[in-house]
């Protein structure tokens, strides 16, 4: 399902790197430039911002095999289960003795925060 803009979960292309980002974001999370000057945004994003879920790995490839592929995939379900986005996010080698770490993180803010408010109200008007 996909947001109407001006909506909670509205969605828009970020001009940089091009990647699908929320609409209510002043910086990119993929490529870290600014989108869009919004200093009261920006104050709620670091005050109403919560790190929901964050995990560390890394592999290490044995110095005693031949090389190996990894392929990194992410998957997000809905609360019945059923998949509701499906992204390959890199792939690699790995020589022995090479390690790569990973991390994933979910950062969860508010909807109501006041630049999705204030751009409600240029919407209306």
């Amino acid at each position: 399902m996909t947001a109407k803009p001006g909506s909670v979960g509205a969605t828009r292309e970020c001009p940089h790197c091009r990647e699908t980002i929320l609409a209510s974001a002043a910086v990119c999370p993929a490529c870290r430039h600014h989108v869009r000057f919004d200093e009261a945004a920006n104050t709620a994003l670091a005050t109403e911002s919560v790190s929901a879920l964050r995990v560390d790995g890394s592999i290490r490839h044995p110095e005693a095999s031949e090389a190996s592929e990894y392929t990194v995939v992410l998957t997000i379900q809905d609360e019945r289960g059923e998949e509701m986005v499906r992204k390959l996010i890199g792939v690699g080698a790995l020589m022995p003795g090479e390690q790569r770490s990973f991390t994933l993180s979910v950062e969860v803010t508010a909807a109501t925060h006041t630049g999705l408010a204030q751009r409600r109200r240029l919407v209306r008007h």
